[in-house]
């Protein structure tokens, strides 16, 4: 029993990579999506709903899909990779940049929508409110809006990590399955199951099972304490 858990160095490796990739993108997720999501929430024009719409566009369309067109554009015949080339540097095509960049394409409405309802819960009131009192408008978003909006900032994270942890499709077109560099945990059970190695792909496909358990345990925890302090708050 001991032996099934005891991990490879290329077992290691994967993980090591696999949070590296974890981390970067949810960091740069919550940098990009907080903005993106506060604009959204407080706008009903058309040009909100197309956007919208490019944001959310990754829940329906196949990881396979996105992944070749990034790879089309991101690879050394296409307009980006082009343009890093023509500027001395490397195109994105199979390498740890580039499926950062899938990563914060492919994770992003996870990290918006929880944030844009988070924002639309809170209304208008709370800010006018502050703002009648004086707060400065960094006033308002570091003393108001994220405290009353702590709840989507922290399932935003959440799930954006999560998400990553488990993609497969667009890394594996973009990426590729290159050790140290594109092969993440997802990608090394595929390999691994191709290679008819089932003990090694069990193993690693159990740890994300449980991994996934936990962090579902912990979103839907926090929202059910979270609706169980507002519901306390309407009946007193």
């Amino acid at each position: 029993m001991s032996d099934f858990f005891a991990f490879t160095p290329a077992d290691w490796q994967a993980i090591w990579l696999t949070l590296k990739l974890c981390f970067i993108t949810t960091l740069l997720l919550m940098l990009l999506a907080t903005p993106l999501a506060w604009w959204l929430a407080r706008g009903g024009s058309w040009f909100h709903t197309v956007v919208q719409s490019l944001v959310a566009l990754p829940l329906v369309l196949p990881p396979t899909v996105l992944g070749f067109y990034l790879l089309i554009l991101l690879g050394p015949q296409g307009w980006i990779g082009q343009t890093l080339e023509s500027m001395g540097l490397n195109h994105l095509a199979f390498s740890f940049n580039g499926i950062v960049v899938a990563s914060l394409i492919y994770s992003l409405p996870f990290a918006v929508q929880p944030l844009q309802d988070a924002f639309g819960r809170l209304g208008h009131r709370p800010l006018e409110v502050a703002a009648s009192l004086g707060a400065s408008p960094m006033d308002r978003l570091l003393t108001v809006v994220f405290p009353l909006c702590r709840g989507g900032l922290v399932t935003a994270a959440t799930l954006s990590f999560a998400h990553t942890m488990g993609e497969f499709g667009v890394i594996l077109m973009l990426g590729g399955s290159i050790p140290g560099e594109t092969r993440v945990l997802s990608v090394m059970i595929y390999d691994y199951a191709e290679a008819l190695d089932f003990q090694n792909a069990h193993r690693l496909s159990l740890l994300m099972l449980v991994f996934s358990f936990l962090i579902l345990v912990a979103v839907y925890g926090r929202q059910r304490r979270f609706s169980l302090f507002a519901q306390r708050n309407v009946n007193s």
